[in-house]
This record gives structure tokens, C-alpha cells and sequence, in this order.
């Protein structure tokens, strides 16, 4: 990254959730805005990003954040990853009125205790229900060895990582992490990013050789390593089938992945954004085994064929097409890329011509696409900051702080609508984690965003009342959330096609519902949903505006 500066109605399974209230400070029409509530939601966390003057490289790559109901009061709490060893990660419980309280001492998922925790150096999280109890479960990911905390389901957690298996290596350095079933047994398993072979013993000079000008040094200067796979054996512990799943290929240098079913064949496959080399896409064979189709589909490249800086990574249908395309965020000067899915195992990178260019000259990490306007259509938002410090010392038109884009989807194409969606968009940060909820419940979108060794920003959506429907998914037979469910829905002569997950942007976790954006229509007159299991569910004639419960039949 820095090798260049340069988706038969029953009415018993539908249980609408009263709303938290009315929508506040609706902008006009013209001008959506997200609003920076930071402080007012009383969110106090720092992230310490342990910078030293040896320039370690973990120290610049940051940190990420998840939306995650702990507690199963229908609200998004916040689970903030810090960095440094010995500086605590955070948990905040959503206090259904815009505030939140932190609760990590209770929760005991600090992330600091015990020998190995407090040596690593912490990166990303995963969240996901493993043994399927109803509590949602956190995974945290390190330079160092990996935690695994099960949720208790009375307001506190417990490190289970030693006998459930998935510490993975403490001298790995792991980033993005997810849980899905990927054999379809029923049970969520787990997938770790990894990124390069470093050792603090093994840290080179990098930059000139003047005072202040040492920089971070390139992964280009590093081997790869491989990703893991854990699958779930049912009992609280893991197995990795890495190697004999095929997925651990040494080459990758993994910070992003998200799991989709690119070819609709009803099994997630996997993309991995990778950095400065070529980026996966392993799709499911559908017998505990993955190929990578990369080179065929596509995906590992841009369009003149070079690998990117591949950081943030999202799967949607961006232009109605019910395909799953795929987006990644990248280094300064690549632009972000999307690679339109055209049916067949094939792609296209079409981001040169579908209006991304205010991404060039930033430097992308998180990232997700979501209907922001809920107008129906999917948007991008990609938070932005450098990974070189000094960077303005090599290139004074550059800068380690950066400003954040907000692409507004129009009929597939899009537009950079940034200047016009509120001050929080002129505020530079160096962002790294992004992840994305209705916090307040109030029908629309919230963005949090960590930063490197700074205070995070979490964003309330205040943009113009659209209708919208949120589907929070239970299995029966399936993973109890539903994740991997493809659901489609018919509204107002429109349909949209979404599945089930909470993996995606960078080193973060996403609200696990599913949250659609109807535009001007007042219900959904079909809504169909396959679940993991192959299951089917239709419902009809579903009003709009209010958040359902739907239970796997």
C-alpha cells in the first residue's frame, strides 16, 4: 500500500418493532446531511495508535469499529477496537436515545488481559452468533494473537479463544474478519484476513536518510501470508481447513473481505482486497472447497491489468440489475474500483466511466455500500487518510489527514455529493474503520468511522424522509441471523436484491438487519427470501416504515 506515495406470508413470523421516534432535523430535499453526534451522544474513546519513532508499520494501518446488539434490545451498541498493546478497546451500549454509555469494564471485553492480548497490537473485529444461543458473539483480530469472546447473553462476555481454537499465530499479523457458513451446515464459521510477514526484529529504514523523513515502509518489502479459515464443528470449537479448503495462498496480503454468492448458485464465495497484489475471489464449490477465479472472472486487476492497493471492500448490486458487483477502495492516485458483475463468472471494472473520480487522489479504507437517501438504490461511502505520516515532507500535495466521499447512486452511475452533505464531509481524519447502522432507529443509515490515534466520529443520518423496511432475519434451520439469506424485494414496480451480512468495509462489523430503502413507495408488495438452508419465505403486501422480525419458517 505505501509502495507508492504516489435478500406464504405467516403472520405469526412478522413482528413489527416500535420506532424510537420521529426523525429530527430532515434537511431539504437538495441537501442530505449526515450530522457529527459524537459528542453529544457521549462517546469519549480515543484510539491510541502506539506511534513510535522506529515506524512500525502496524502503527500507521489503524484500527476498526462494529454495530452489534449485545443485548438484544433491539438498539445498535458500539464496540470500538483500539490499537496499542495495553490500550483498551471499548463497548458502548446504546441507550435508545441517542446517547451511549460505556460499559466495557463490565462487559469484560477490554481486550487487555491475559499475557498474550496484551502484547498484540489490536486491528480488526468480526461479530457473528457461533454456537447459535441468540447473543451475538465478538472476534478481534491482531498483530499478534487473535481473541474470541462469547457473549454470555446477561450483559458480559468471555474469552473463549484458547479452547475454541482460533487464536491463529501470534506472530501473524490478521486484519478483516467474518463469520458465514460457507458448508451450509447451519453454523457460522469464521474467515481471517492476514496481511504481510513482519516481525518488529525485521523493521527496515525506510525514506531518506534525514531527520523526521523515516516513513512506513511498503508491503512490496514483505512476503505475503496466508488467509485462515476456521469451520465451526458445532461445539464451541473450530478446526482450521485452510489449506485443505484452498484458500491459504501465501501471495495475499489481505485488509479487506466480503462474502457474497457472485454466480447465485446459493453458497457464499469470498473476495479478499489485497495490497499491491492481485486481489481473490475463491468461489464455493459447494463441497467444503474453493477456487479462486480470480484471474477468470476478472477481479484481480484493473483494467489496464495491474493489481491495486486493494483496502475496503463491499459486494452489492449497484445498478438494479439483481447482480452482485463488488467494490474496493485503494491507494492514492488508482481509483476506487467497481467491478460490474455482467453474468457468467464474468466482470468489468467500469470505474473510469461511472463517475468515481474524486477517488483518485485519495487514499481509500473503509468502505460500504448502502442506501443512504433510501431511494432504492445503493451509494458509496468511503472514509480516507494516508498511511505515510510525513507523507506532505515527499508530496506537499498530499496529506496523512484526508477528507471523507459520499457518492450518490443516480440510475447506476455516480455522483460526488460530499460538498453538499454537511460539515462532518469537510472535517479531515485519518480514517481507517467505517462501519454503518441505524443507531436511533428512526429509518435510515448511520455512519461510525475510527481513526488513527484519534477520536472516532459517528454521523446520524439526517437525510429527507424516504420509506424504507428493516429485516432482522431469525433461523430456525439456518444460522440464527440469517446471514447469507438472499432477500429480493418488489416495491413500487422496483426490485431490489440484497443478502444477509454485516462483513464488509475494513477491519469493521456492520448492523446485521438488512435495511432497504423503498423511495416513494408505502409497502413492498412482494418480499422473497432464500434462506441458507434453501428454504424459500414469501410475504406480501408488507407496509413500509417499521423494522420486522421474520423467522425462518
Amino acid at each position: 500500500m505505501t509502495g507508492r506515495l504516489s435478500l406464504v406470508l405467516v403472520a405469526a413470523v412478522l413482528a413489527p418493532v416500535a420506532l424510537a421516534g420521529q426523525r429530527r432535523g430532515a434537511a431539504p430535499a437538495s441537501a442530505p446531511v449526515f450530522t457529527d453526534v459524537t459528542k453529544a451522544a457521549g462517546i469519549t474513546f480515543v484510539h491510541q495508535s502506539g506511534a513510535t519513532p522506529d515506524k512500525y508499520m502496524y502503527e500507521t494501518f489503524g484500527s476498526g469499529v462494529a454495530w452489534f446488539d449485545y443485548d438484544n434490545d433491539g438498539y445498535q451498541d458500539l464496540y470500538f477496537v483500539n490499537g496499542a498493546a495495553g490500550a483498551p478497546n471499548a463497548l458502548y451500549h446504546n441507550n435508545h436515545d441517542g446517547t451511549f454509555t460505556d460499559v466495557t469494564a463490565k462487559a469484560g471485553v477490554a481486550g487487555i488481559a491475559g499475557s498474550a492480548a496484551s502484547k498484540a497490537y489490536k486491528t480488526g473485529v468480526a461479530v457473528g452468533d457461533y454456537d447459535n444461543d441468540g447473543f451475538l458473539d465478538l472476534y478481534v483480530t491482531a498483530f499478534g494473537a487473535n481473541l474470541l469472546y462469547h457473549n454470555n447473553g446477561n450483559g458480559t462476555f468471555t474469552d473463549v479463544t484458547a479452547k475454541a481454537g482460533v487464536a491463529g499465530s501470534a506472530t501473524e499479523w490478521s486484519t478483516s474478519a467474518g463469520f458465514f457458513d460457507y458448508d451450509g451446515d447451519g453454523d457460522l464459521d469464521l474467515y481471517v484476513d492476514n496481511y504481510i510477514n513482519f516481525r518488529r526484529t525485521d523493521n527496515p529504514y525506510c525514506g531518506f536518510q534525514k531527520p523526521g523523513y523515516r516513513m512506513y515502509c511498503s508491503p512490496t518489502m514483505f512476503d505475503g501470508t496466508a488467509d485462515r479459515l476456521f469451520r465451526n464443528n458445532g461445539n464451541g470449537t473450530f478446526t482450521d481447513v485452510s489449506r485443505a479448503a484452498g484458500i491459504a495462498n501465501p501471495s495475499g496480503k489481505g485488509l479487506g473481505v466480503v462474502f457474497c454468492d457472485v454466480d447465485a448458485d446459493g453458497r457464499p464465495d469470498i473476495y479478499v482486497a489485497n495490497d499491491q497484489v492481485r486481489n481473490f475471489l475463491y468461489h464455493n464449490n459447494g463441497n467444503g472447497t474453493f477456487r479462486d477465479i480470480a484471474y477468470g472472472a476478472g477481479v484481480g486487476f484493473d483494467a489496464d491489468g495491474k493489481p491495486q492497493a486493494g483496502m475496503g471492500v463491499d459486494c452489492g448490486d449497484i445498478d438494479g440489475d439483481l447482480k452482485p458487483d463488488l467494490f474496493v477502495t485503494n491507494f492514492e492516485d488508482e481509483l476506487d474500483t467497481l467491478y460490474k458483475n455482467q453474468g457468467g463468472g464474468l466482470f468489468a471494472d467500469v470505474s473510469s466511466t461511472i463517475g468515481l473520480r474524486s477517488s483518485y487522489l485519495p487514499l481509500g479504507f473503509g468502505t460500504k455500500l448502502f442506501d443512504y437517501d433510501n431511494d432504492g438504490d445503493l451509494d458509496i461511502y468511503a472514509t480516507n487518510g494516508h498511511v505515510v505520516d510525513n507523507v506532505a515532507l515527499y508530496r506537499p500535495s498530499s496529506s496523512y489527514d484526508q477528507k471523507d466521499l459520499l457518492y450518490e447512486n443516480i440510475g447506476g452511475r455516480f455522483r460526488d455529493v460530499s460538498a453538499q452533505s454537511g460539515p462532518a464531509f469537510q472535517v479531515k481524519r485519518v480514517g481507517r474503520g467505517l462501519a454503518v447502522a441505524d443507531f436511533d432507529n428512526d429509518g435510515d443509515l448511520d455512519v461510525v468511522i475510527s481513526s488513527v490515534g484519534r477520536p472516532p466520529a459517528l454521523l446520524r443520518n439526517d437525510a429527507p424522509p424516504r420509506h424504507w423496511l428493516t429485516l432482522a432475519l431469525h433461523g430456525t434451520t439456518s444460522n440464527r441471523f440469517g446471514l447469507g439469506a438472499l432477500v429480493t424485494v418488489e416495491a413500487g414496480g422496483h426490485r431490489q436484491a440484497a443478502e444477509v451480512t454485516n462483513v464488509a468495509s475494513y477491519l469493521s462489523s456492520n448492523d446485521i438487519r438488512l435495511h432497504i430503502g423503498l423511495g416513494a413507495a408505502t409497502s413492498a408488495s412482494r418480499i422473497t427470501i432464500r434462506w441458507p438452508s434453501g428454504k424459500t419465505q414469501t410475504l406480501t403486501n408488507v407496509a413500509a416504515n417499521q423494522i420486522l422480525n421474520v423467522k425462518e419458517p
